[in-house]
């Protein structure tokens, strides 16, 4: 299924029912008076975040969503049926935007949260309102309200404790795979991973944590190249992020690769930037200078924590960066 983390959709509340005019007619009661009932309310739209979706993807297809109207009030004071409020299912994590006046309607960020989106119009009132002492057959009701009409902008941002930074084919999918039970591809070629995979790394019983990998970026990622730039606001609710390196690229010089990374987040979010960040050199099975991350580290001047590891062919390096990662978000909890 094609990952989609951003859709357009309408929404059309239900209109009230109108009240009804009406009076009694029955044998014996020459004054009956006035005995129009009330409309219904119409049905309001609501979405309800559902921890079974992933994607927004069901949205490309079917954009329009309408609620009940309420029905007409009738005589005999009898009210009109309320319509029936819709439901929409949405992944948790979506954010909710008004399109045409970018208003923040909320952020559905826990399973079964519902977020009105469109309320019902109000029903119309029947003539019995409007009776009075002076007024003992009035032709007056009032008509139902029509319901709200909105465009959404539906946004997707993944639910991850641990983001995963780097170049293409630096080993984030690899990672991921090593530590948990995602099985994003992997291969020796570029932008194998096209969309966001997340992964559940249990350290033991009532202790794991969610990470998320995305696109690799590239070289001017913040002007639009590449595809690893559109997904970067799945990691802007990380506690944590890891920058992956790969230290002996075929092409490439590490040092380079680092800070172009790092000048690519900084043109993209400087909240992001900001973000508690480790880097991660990976593939040092195939080092032969083992004094080359110590050179590396120098010439970039980093100054948080430093992790060696092998995504591939050594698990237990990965397990043991997993245990501090486990350590630092439950400190941070504290």
């Amino acid at each position: 299924m094609k990952f989609v983390d951003e859709a357009s959709i309408e929404v059309i509340a239900g209109k009230g029912g109108d009240g009804c005019l009406s009076f009694r007619r029955e044998k014996y009661i020459p004054f009956g008076g006035p005995n129009g009932g009330d409309g219904g309310n119409g049905g309001s739209v609501y979405l309800v975040a559902n921890a079974a979706l992933n994607t927004l993807v069901d949205f490309r297809f079917k954009r329009l969503f309408r609620a009940k109207v309420g029905e007409h009030g009738k005589g005999s004071e009898c009210t009109g049926k309320k319509g029936d409020s819709l439901y929409i299912k949405v992944p948790v994590g979506t954010l909710v935007f008004d399109v045409d006046t970018e208003e923040f309607l909320g952020d559905l960020t826990k399973p079964e949260q519902v977020l009105l989106v469109a309320k019902g119009g109000e029903r119309g009132l029947g003539n019995v309102h409007f009776k009075s002492s002076t007024n003992r057959t009035p032709r007056r009701i009032t008509k139902g309200t029509v319901g709200e009409n909105r465009a959404l902008r539906l946004e997707l941002q993944v639910l991850a404790d641990v983001g995963l930074l780097g170049l293409p084919n630096a080993g984030k999918s690899s990672f991921i795979r090593s530590v948990s039970s995602a099985r994003p591809k992997v291969a020796d070629y570029p932008f194998t991973t096209l969309h966001p995979h997340l992964g559940v790394v249990s350290i033991e019983l009532d202790r794991n944590f969610v990470i998320a990998d995305i696109p690799g970026l590239i070289s001017g990622a913040a002007d639009g190249h590449g595809l690893g730039m559109q997904f970067l606001r799945h990691l802007s609710r990380t506690s944590l992020l890891l920058h992956i390196v790969d230290i002996v690229p075929f092409d490439s010089d590490p040092v380079q690769d680092i800070l172009g990374i790092i000048k690519e987040l900084d043109k993209y979010s400087s909240e992001l930037a900001d973000k508690e960040r480790w880097l991660v050199l990976n593939k040092i099975d195939l080092l032969s200078d083992k004094g080359l991350c110590e050179t590396i580290i120098k010439e970039i001047d980093w100054q948080g924590p430093v992790f060696e590891i092998s995504a591939l062919t050594d698990k237990k390096s990965c397990m043991d960066l997993c245990y501090r990662i486990m350590q630092y978000l439950e400190s941070k909890t504290l």
